[in-house]
C-alpha cells in the first residue's frame, strides 16, 4: 500500500512539534501565570479549550465543525480524526452503524470494551460493569457539539474498563437566546441507495435563568452491501437547566434512543472475490433501545466545586443471527436465533472539591463516590432447524417458520462502589496530582433451567472484587501555550456476566478468568497558539492479564469458544499530531489551515504460542493529513487517513505441547489471515450565504475519491470478510433560525 499519507503527517507533525523558531514573526507566548488559581471541580466538563490545554495527560477534541466538514456521518468517521484511536469497519455481530467497534493503542477494538465511553459523563453501554460493550451505540452524532477523548491522566476518576482512556460524547449546550438550527445530510454511493442524516436543534433561555433545549437526529436508509436496506435511528433528547444563582445550577435531561439495521454478515474469500458487496445472511439484524433520565446539581464558585448526579438507564438490545453447521454427509444443519436482552441501571455520583492556600502552593482536594446497581435478563430462543446442501440460506426463501423456543435463560446483577480522592497541587509552574481510586463490585450470576433450558452445571455465582487503583498526574507549564506532562495510573476491569458464567468442557465454571488490572505510563508536550500546535505522547500498557474472545483450536476436540486469559501483554507506541495556520506566516496564504496525526503503536503477546506476535485487528501505524481552505463564504477540505496492515491469526494455545498456528495466509472461510493496509482521500466544498441568509451553508463531496477496495474481519459468530466503504458522495445543507 502506498502511505505517503503518513510519512506527509509524520513529518508536518514533527515540525510543529520542535522548538518554535520557524514563527519569528509570531510574538512569543508570556510564562504561565498559576496565580489566582480557581477550583476546576469537574475533569471533563464541556472540553473547554483551556481545560484540554491544561490536561496533565493525552487529550484530543474533536469540535461540531469539524465533524461537519469530515462529512462524518457516525461515531467511526468521528473517531478516525484522533492519533491513538483505531476504528473498525461495521463487522460481525458489531456489523452495523448502531454498534461502536474502537480500539485505543492497539486494544481489542470489536464493540469498544476497553475505554469508559460517556454521553455527557453518563455511561454509554448498557451495564458499565456487567457488559462494558458497545453493542448498542446510543449517540446521534448530529446531536453532539463535540467528542472528547481522554486518552491519559483520567482513570483516577472515571470508570470502570478505563485501560483504554475515556471517550465523551458532549450534547449541544443550552443556549443563551432563543433559536435553533436544522441541518440534512444526504449520502450514497454506486452500491446500495440513499442514506439521510437530519438533525434539528432548538432551544433558549429565559432572564430568569430557566433553559430549555431540543435535540433531535434521525439516520435513515440503505448502505452499500445487500441487506443494509432497512437502518432506522432515531436519537431524541429533551435538556433543562435552572440557575438559580450565579454559582447554583440544576440541570435534567430526558434522552431516548431506538436504532435498527440489517446485519449483512462476513463473506468466503470466495464470495468476497465474486461480489464484495453482496450478502450471504438474509436474516441476521440489530435493534435496540434505550431510556435515560439524568438529574444533577451544581454548586461552583472561586473556592469550591460541589456535584451530584444521578441516572436511570433502561436498555433493550436484541439480534437475530442465523448459525450454519457442517454435518459429516456434506449438508449443512441452518437454525435462526433471537438474542432479546433487556439491562437496567441506576447511579449517583456526589463529588465535591476545595481550594486550600498553604503557602506559596494551592492544592484543590478533590473526593467523589459513586454507586451503581445494575440488572440484566439475557435470553437465547431458537427457530427451527433445516438441512440444506447449500452452505448459506438465499434471499428468496423463507425456511424459518417455525414458533422460538426459549432455550437460554440467565440473570445477573452488580452492586458497585467507586472511591476517589485526589490532590491537584499547583506550586510555582508545576501542577502535581496523586490520587487514588477504590472499586468494590459485587456481581451475581444464574441461569434458569426449564422444560425447554438445558443447564448443565452449576446454576449461580457471585463474586467480590476489590482494587485500589493509584494514579499520579504531572504537569510542568513552560507558558501559556507549552506544557510538558507525565503520568502514572492502574486500571483496572470486573468480570464480565458472562465470563462470570462461563463454563469449560467438564461444565464447571471456567478457571483462569480474573479481573483485568493493567498499568499505563505516559510522558508527552502540547503546544498551542492560536498560529500552530502540536502534541507528542508516548505511552506504555502492562497487562498482567488481557482477556480475549477466542474461537476453537483447530485439531483440539476440547477447546471451545468463549473468553481466556492471554496473561501478560504489551501495548507501547508514539502518538502525535499537529495543526498550523499558514496564513500566520505569509498573508499570500491567508485561510489555508494543515494538520496532521501520526501514530506508531506496537501491542503484542508475552504468553503462549504467540508470543512476541502482534494482537489481533490493530494497525501498527495509522495517520491523517488535511488540508482545509477558506476564502470569503468558501471552505475547501481535502484528507486523507492510512493504517497499516492488521493481523487475525486465530486462537492462541498455552499449552506448549499443542502449540497453535499464527495465521497469516487467508483462509477460505474469510475470518483469518492478514488484513492488508490502505489509504483513503476525501474532499469537499461548501458555502455559506451568510446572516442575511439565515446561515444557510451548502456543502457537497466525495469520500474515498480513488474508490479504494479494502476490507477487515470478523472471528466471531458472523465471521468472514467484510468489504470497506466505496466511493461515496454526499450533499449537506443547514440553517440557523
Amino acid at each position: 500500500m502506498s502511505f505517503r499519507p503518513a510519512l506527509l503527517a509524520v513529518a508536518i507533525v514533527g515540525a510543529l512539534t520542535a522548538h518554535p523558531v520557524l514563527a519569528e514573526d509570531v510574538p512569543t507566548p508570556p510564562p504561565a501565570e498559576l496565580e489566582g488559581v480557581k477550583v476546576v471541580g469537574n475533569w471533563l466538563g464541556e472540553a473547554a479549550t483551556n481545560a484540554v490545554q491544561n490536561h496533565p495527560g493525552a487529550r484530543t477534541v474533536v469540535r461540531r465543525e469539524e465533524l461537519r466538514e469530515a462529512g462524518a456521518i457516525n461515531l467511526r468517521d468521528a473517531l478516525r480524526r484522533i492519533p491513538g484511536v483505531q476504528v473498525q469497519e461495521s463487522n460481525g455481530t458489531g456489523g452495523s452503524d448502531v454498534s461502536l467497534n474502537v480500539g485505543v493503542r492497539g486494544l481489542t477494538s470489536r464493540l469498544s470494551p476497553r475505554s469508559t465511553i460517556l454521553l455527557d459523563g453518563v455511561p454509554l453501554a448498557v451495564v458499565p460493569y456487567g457488559q462494558p460493550q458497545v453493542s448498542m451505540a446510543p449517540v446521534g452524532l448530529g446531536n453532539l457539539q463535540a467528542v472528547d477523548v481522554v486518552r491519559g491522566g483520567g482513570s483516577v476518576r472515571y470508570g470502570p474498563q478505563n485501560v483504554g482512556g475515556i471517550i465523551n460524547f458532549v450534547t449541544r449546550d443550552i443556549p443563551e437566546t432563543f433559536g435553533g438550527s436544522t441541518g440534512v445530510q444526504f449520502q450514497g454511493s454506486e452500491k446500495g441507495g440513499i442514506r439521510t442524516n437530519s438533525n434539528l436543534f432548538l432551544g433558549g433561555t429565559t432572564q430568569n435563568g430557566l433553559g430549555v433545549a431540543l435535540l433531535y437526529n434521525g439516520v435513515h436508509g440503505p448502505g452499500f452491501r445487500e441487506h443494509e436496506d432497512n437502518e432506522s435511528i432515531d436519537d431524541v433528547m429533551l435538556k433543562a437547566k435552572y440557575a438559580f444563582s450565579s454559582e447554583d445550577t440544576l440541570s435534567a435531561s430526558i434522552h431516548h434512543y431506538d436504532g435498527q439495521a440489517g446485519m449483512p454478515g462476513g463473506l468466503t474469500q470466495a464470495d468476497y472475490d465474486a461480489d464484495p458487496f453482496q450478502s450471504r445472511r438474509p436474516f441476521d439484524d440489530f435493534h435496540g433501545r434505550r431510556t435515560d433520565y439524568v438529574l444533577k446539581y451544581s454548586h461552583v464558585d472561586d473556592r469550591r466545586s460541589f456535584e451530584v448526579q444521578t441516572y436511570y438507564t433502561d436498555s433493550f438490545r436484541g439480534s437475530h443471527i442465523e448459525t450454519i453447521t457442517a454435518n459429516p454427509n456434506g449438508t449443512w444443519t441452518h437454525q435462526l436465533n433471537a438474542y432479546p436482552r433487556n439491562y437496567h441501571t441506576f447511579a449517583i455520583e456526589p463529588r465535591y472539591s476545595q481550594l486550600f492556600d498553604w503557602g506559596q502552593v494551592t492544592h484543590e482536594i478533590g473526593v467523589g463516590y459513586r454507586y451503581t446497581n445494575e440488572a440484566m435478563h439475557e435470553q437465547t430462543l431458537r427457530n427451527n432447524k433445516y438441512n440444506s446442501r447449500l452452505w448459506y440460506t438465499p434471499y428468496d426463501s423463507n425456511p424459518y417458520d417455525g414458533p422460538y423456543v426459549l432455550s437460554g435463560n440467565n440473570t445477573g446483577s452488580n452492586e458497585a462502589h467507586a472511591l476517589y480522592i485526589d490532590d491537584t497541587i499547583n506550586a510555582g509552574n508545576w501542577t502535581i496530582t496523586p490520587g487514588i481510586r477504590y472499586e468494590r463490585i459485587r456481581s451475581q450470576w444464574e441461569a434458569h433451567p426449564s422444560s425447554t433450558v438445558v443447564v448443565k452445571g452449576p446454576t449461580q455465582r457471585r463474586e467480590d472484587y476489590s482494587k485500589p487503583l493509584p494514579s499520579l498526574n504531572v504537569i510542568y507549564h513552560v507558558s501559556d501555550a507549552l506544557k510538558l506532562y507525565a503520568n502514572a495510573e492502574t486500571s483496572f476491569g470486573a468480570l464480565q456476566y458472562f465470563q462470570i458464567g462461563q463454563k469449560d468442557s467438564t461444565n464447571q465454571f471456567a478457571s483462569g478468568l480474573k479481573p483485568e488490572t493493567a498499568r499505563t505510563y505516559e510522558i508527552g508536550s502540547r503546544y498551542d497558539t492560536k498560529a500552530w500546535g502540536g502534541e507528542v505522547s508516548v505511552f506504555r500498557i502492562n497487562f498482567d492479564h488481557e482477556l480475549q474472545l477466542v474461537g476453537k483450536l483447530p485439531n483440539q476436540p476440547d477447546s471451545h469458544d468463549g473468553w481466556t486469559s492471554l496473561g501478560a501483554t504489551t501495548h507501547k507506541g508514539v502518538e502525535t499530531a499537529g495543526h498550523v495556520d499558514l496564513g500566520a506566516f505569509n498573508d499570500a496564504l491567508d485561510g489555508l489551515t494543515l494538520w496532521g496525526t501520526a501514530t506508531y503503536t506496537h501491542a503484542f503477546y508475552k504468553h503462549g504460542s504467540f508470543t512476541g506476535r502482534d494482537l489481533p485487528f490493530y494497525s501498527r501505524r495509522t495517520a491523517n493529513l488535511g488540508l482545509r481552505y477558506g476564502i470569503a463564504q468558501w471552505t475547501f477540505n481535502l484528507d486523507a487517513f492510512a493504517q497499516s496492515k492488521q493481523h487475525s491469526p486465530g486462537s492462541p494455545s498455552f499449552d506448549p505441547t499443542r502449540p497453535s498456528v499464527y495465521q497469516t495466509v487467508p483462509t477460505p472461510d474469510g475470518d483469518l489471515g492478514d488484513i492488508p493496509g490502505w489509504t483513503t482521500w476525501n474532499a469537499r466544498a461548501e458555502y455559506a450565504f451568510g446572516p442575511s441568509f439565515s446561515n444557510l451553508r451548502l456543502g457537497v463531496g466525495v469520500k474515498n475519491l480513488t474508490d479504494k477496495r479494502y476490507f477487515t474481519r470478523s472471528t466471531d459468530n458472523n465471521d468472514g470478510i467484510y468489504v470497506g466503504q466505496p466511493r461515496t458522495y454526499f450533499v449537506q445543507a443547514s440553517v440557523d433560525f
